[in-house]
């Protein structure tokens, strides 16, 4: 099986889609098939080399000229590389790969939704098979229109990740404790103005907590000014984009996720292995990270007076702090990327040779169906 990868680029930026994208082609060529990536290029390819991925330039960046020499660049990629199947990552990639296919049998297309809440993500539709990186996810692409025998779901995962060392090998950087962290791209709908005030409201009480926030974006000079502008500036440390986030989950006591959309939260499974207490919007895919609450505890999303309350309710109580620890560490084979390599596999040979689909996938089919009737 050859399989080519779309991606807009494999920068080392924090990127979910492109992370889990990079771990997936990877543990492929580690399993013997032929894989290559195009893209725009980035650090990844470094990672990339050693496992025999081959990496194709492809620029699709949405202006006339940009996507016209794509066109063409895309059309000498396929006669290259002569895929089996081209996995979409991205919406540009995937209507590429769908309208210059120039027969049915050319290849199959797959494309995984990591971001259904962008409007675009509908034009996802047109793969020959849709991956969903969670019910929620597979729940809303199916509402928007795509068929549900298209749709297959496959979780996201990170346990045992080609770009990272693992843990066991990695050294803690030392915060001030107890510390509060979040890992996120640095814009309002991740909830990071939530999280700020948050920790305004129980700082006073909690003389020694600090928080971090790790991560970069465009909403970073707002967040900066609030944090000036409380009391407490002190004590609210922006980190910046980290290539090594583990070294700052294996020194926090508490990790939060305030997103108020998030189709998974690949950086949960991580906070996990890492052995976080977690504190998490109950909105999206969020939920089936956590195991409904299991490993988590969930607020409402954008509720600044729960995500006090569930802060407070930890920092008071270190018996509770470290079962909400011991908690995140349970069950977390299922969020191995081994994992999501193997189901992915199956979506793939199910695609080609309709039938194939394992027993889970099914289910998976039967479970949504029943959810809408």
């Amino acid at each position: 099986m050859r399989i080519l990868h779309i991606l807009n680029d494999c920068r080392e930026l924090g990127n979910g889609i492109v992370n889990a994208a990079v771990d997936l082609a990877c543990l492929q060529a580690q399993a013997g098939l032929e894989v290559a990536v195009a893209c725009g290029g980035g650090e990844y390819e470094a990672l990339m080399k050693p496992y025999g991925i081959q990496c194709f330039y492809l620029d699709q960046r949405r202006t006339p000229i940009q996507l016209f020499q794509a066109i063409l660049r895309f059309r000498r990629i396929v006669q290259t590389f002569a895929p089996d199947i081209i996995h979409a990552h991205m919406m540009t990639g995937a209507v590429l790969a769908r309208f210059l296919r120039q027969r049915k049998s050319e290849y199959t297309l797959i494309s995984t939704v990591h971001n259904e809440h962008q409007s675009t993500s509908i034009l996802m539709g047109l793969a020959d098979r849709v991956i969903a990186v969670s019910q929620s996810v597979a729940h809303s692409m199916h509402e928007r229109g795509v068929p549900i025998h298209k749709i297959s779901v496959v979780s996201n995962g990170t346990i045992g990740s080609p770009r990272r060392r693992p843990l066991a090998e990695t050294e803690p950087i030392r915060l001030k404790r107890p510390a509060i962290t979040t890992v996120a791209g640095l814009f309002y709908r991740k909830g990071i103005a939530q999280l700020i005030e948050a920790f305004v409201q129980i700082a006073d009480a909690n003389p020694t907590v600090h928080l971090y926030l790790v991560g970069n974006g465009s909403d970073r000079l707002a967040f900066e000014q609030q944090a000036l502008n409380s009391a407490f500036a002190d004590r609210i440390h922006f980190e910046g984009f980290q290539p090594e986030p583990q070294r700052y989950l294996l020194s926090t006591d508490i990790f939060v996720l305030a997103s108020s959309r998030e189709p998974f939260g690949l950086v949960l499974s991580e906070a996990r292995e890492a052995g976080c207490a977690i504190i998490a919007s109950e909105v999206d895919g969020i939920p089936e990270v956590l195991e409904g609450g299991k490993a988590g505890i969930l607020v409402p999303p954008g509720d600044v007076s729960a995500l006090s309350r569930a802060l407070s309710y930890l920092l008071q109580s270190p018996t509770q702090l470290e079962h909400w620890q011991q908690r995140a560490q349970d069950h977390l084979e299922w969020l191995s990327v081994d994992r999501v390599h193997q189901e992915t596999l199956a979506v793939y040979q199910d695609a080609i040779l309709p039938g194939f689909a394992s027993a889970h996938q099914r289910l998976d089919s039967d479970c949504m169906r029943l959810g809408k009737e």
